[in-house]
């Protein structure tokens, strides 16, 4: 696989084990059908427990069963996860950096004994509803609500776009807290079965169909207060956990580019035309040239980000950066992979096409690229160009 740089030489016994078997899951037990999964648009849901077996839930947290693993370990299993298919990444995301690293790092004791082990084996699912129908860029607008009410708390709202959310057993729901004068965005563990809880299932998608999407709706959802989510408060909370998720994806990213990039090298190769291989010929040179580039500049980035998150210096900052940067090239990079393929390309025989289409949603979530730029501005400038005060 490219490592033009060879920063795989710096990595690991451990880290190179969990690349490895990544890898090998990926090509034993995904790859053969995920072709077929993205043209039904479903997710192989008999592979939840095994990732959990595998330890691709949260690996770098501490405690619970779980592996505790460097974060450039972590990286590399987002990176192979995306490999496949961002579908694939985006469950195992989710699930470790938006559902059990709040309960890890803001939830009571007794919430982690309770949700941290089922959901790092796959025995139980989660998903986290931040974004509404009126409300993506702008989260802190929310207009989900939760009411106090004697020994807990009455929900309603709707959140949508919300991965895994049809096949979860538990929601990390961020909502303002109305019964306090400042009204304070909360989180709070619903669990889906709950009277007033359903989560429908966004169908028709184009793009990141090997993933389960869905909506929470909230109608007169009572929770118990020892629900709620209770070391912390604010906007800091659900955006903490966008930096982890954000995090992988910035590495996930260079999986499904750097996988465009082998198909493309290996059809050029192995097609003949005008009596000989494709590769001979200066454009298509040109191509592989520049896609090594960016997918090398990409790793560069997300190695140093790792190097940043493990020593404690890491900023949301950067990750915007990295997160920015690494999915506008993978999306690149896919679309020039595809060109490279000619009419076989646009089939799902191949997958750059496919990992294009997929990038098209990266693109957008977690912040979207626009986003992530107005960001970086202000961090550059003192000037938060997003806010018209």
């Amino acid at each position: 696989m490219l490592d033009y740089f060879d920063l795989e030489s710096k990595l690991s016994q451990e880290e190179r084990l969990i690349r490895d078997e990544a890898r090998k899951f990926v090509d034993e037990r995904v790859r053969p059908d995920i072709a077929e999964h993205y043209e039904e648009g479903t997710f192989p849901k008999d592979i939840i427990t095994e990732m959990g077996e595998m330890g691709f839930y949260a690996p770098n947290l501490d405690g619970y069963d779980l592996p505790n693993v460097s974060e450039t370990a972590y990286g590399l299993l987002m990176q192979e996860l995306e490999a496949c298919d961002s579908g694939l990444r985006s469950m195992a995301s989710v699930q470790g950096a938006l559902v059990m690293y709040p309960i890890h790092a803001f939830g009571s004791d007794a919430q982690k004994d309770e949700w941290l082990p089922k959901l790092g084996s796959g025995e139980a699912v989660g998903c986290f509803g931040l974004t509404e129908p009126e409300h993506g860029s702008n989260p802190s607008a929310m207009e989900t609500r939760a009411e106090a009410d004697e020994d807990g708390y009455v929900l309603n709202g709707s959140k949508t776009w919300i991965t895994n959310s049809p096949i979860s057993d538990v929601a990390v729901v961020w909502a303002r807290d109305t019964s306090d004068p400042d009204t304070p965005v909360r989180g709070f563990l619903v669990e889906t079965d709950r009277d007033g809880v359903t989560t429908n299932k966004i169908d028709e998608k184009i793009s990141l169909r090997a993933s389960i999407t869905g909506e929470i709706g909230l109608n007169n959802v009572w929770v118990p207060e020892e629900n709620i989510l209770p070391n912390v408060e604010g906007m800091k909370g659900p955006l903490a956990c966008l930096t982890q998720a954000r995090y992988g994806i910035a590495w996930g990213a260079i999986g499904a580019a750097r996988d465009s990039f082998e198909t493309a090298r290996e059809y050029t190769t192995d097609r003949d035309q005008f009596g000989g291989p494709i590769a001979r010929f200066q454009m298509q040179q040109d191509k592989l040239a520049e896609m090594a580039t960016q997918i090398t500049l990409g790793q560069l980035l997300a190695y140093r980000l790792a190097e940043l998150k493990e020593s404690g210096e890491m900023r949301p900052q950067h990750v915007s950066m990295a997160k920015r940067n690494n999915v506008r090239m993978a999306r690149n990079q896919s679309r020039i992979a595809r060109e490279m393929l000619g009419g076989n390309g646009i089939t799902l025989d191949y997958s750059p096409m496919r990992h294009m289409v997929n990038m098209e949603t990266v693109y957008t979530y977690e912040g979207t690229h626009d986003i992530h730029t107005l960001i970086i501005g202000e961090d550059l400038t003192g000037i938060p160009a997003y806010n018209p005060d």
